[in-house]
């Protein structure tokens, strides 16, 4: 049964409506041509990213293997999302089905903790390559990738799996209104007429586990190379190592910039308009895979010599 245009229902719902900008209905207009730029990039520059490391000999390297990684996450984020909110700006295409809801949780939820860990494996690539730069090409290898790569689908992909099924499980009988611009769980779980408490502590558990770990981690990563850093007596040797780690932290300030921000504001929802964490939640799933392969094709010559090289045979 379809539910409603006015939100309020009796019998158990079917799909939703997303009710974005609610206090702000004007962010919709100025919202939609710089949303809509940053997608095109982010799949025009991540496709690139990925074509040149596809026919480039030069870059067929375990670091380029896990960029490309990131490029594949960055792209499934930004398509679940996006184009659904740019329908809502332009079209006002504010209903979801049910199943499309969760689905699109499930894949938010679970392609974000995949791009955390990501950016943690890339970390101790980046680790091993300037700690240990003899043992690097006997460590990091295209085996190592494979190993990698398959924990993290395995861990983030089971870890990530209650959180739909718990919101699906809820007994939805009142508003079908989701105050937000995508099927975040607890905004939709708010409108069931269950008890959310599961729920909520296994998203604030799930989140910080894996998350957290992954930060930990990438922090404790850069201590030790830092440490390293320091310790070189050439300046040469000093600029080379922090040029090799340059490029990846800086993608890992884009996403765990905008992440710490979203969290903040919903730390501190009751001094900020609700509209804010909105805002800056459909942000962190197009900024970051916008910039992320601008940043390693600007920073990365082998990356640049390569997309050059794809240009002069006419690609």
């Amino acid at each position: 049964m379809t539910a409603p245009q006015n939100g309020s229902i009796s019998t158990e719902i079917s799909d939703f409506l997303l009710n974005c900008f609610v206090r702000s209905p004007s962010w919709q207009r100025w919202l939609s041509l710089p949303l809509s730029l940053l997608f095109f990039l982010a799949m025009g520059a991540n496709t690139t990213l990925l074509i040149t490391i596809r026919l480039e000999a030069s870059l067929h390297e375990p670091m380029y293997y896990l960029l490309s990684l990131l490029s594949l996450l960055d792209m499934v984020l930004c398509l679940s999302v996006i184009p659904k909110v740019l329908a809502i700006f332009w079209f006002d295409l504010r209903s979801i089905s049910f199943f499309t809801c969760f689905l699109q949780m499930y894949i938010m939820n679970c392609f974000l903790a995949m791009e955390s860990c990501t950016f943690m494996v890339m970390a101790y690539d980046r680790y091993v390559a300037v700690c240990q730069p003899l043992r690097c090409p006997s460590i990091i290898t295209d085996q190592f990738v494979a190993k990698a790569t398959m924990f993290i689908l395995a861990r983030n992909v089971l870890f990530t799996v209650p959180i739909p099924i718990l919101s699906v499980q809820l007994h939805y009988c009142g508003r079908n209104v989701i105050e937000n611009c995508i099927c975040a769980n607890m905004s939709v779980s708010r409108l069931s007429c269950d008890n959310v408490t599961i729920n909520r502590v296994y998203q604030f558990a799930g989140g910080w586990t894996l998350l957290g770990s992954d930060l930990i981690l990438i922090f404790l990563s850069y201590t030790l190379i830092l440490r390293a850093v320091l310790r070189l007596k050439s300046e040469g040797a000093v600029a080379k190592a922090l040029s090799t780690c340059g490029s990846h932290f800086i993608l890992i300030l884009f996403f765990s910039t905008i992440l710490l921000v979203f969290v903040l504001t919903h730390v501190a929802k009751k001094k900020v308009s609700p509209d804010v964490p909105v805002l800056l939640n459909v942000l962190h799933h197009v900024i970051p895979a916008a910039l992320n392969p601008i940043v390693y094709g600007v920073r990365t010559q082998e990356i640049k010599q390569g997309i050059q090289r794809l240009l002069k045979k006419g690609w």
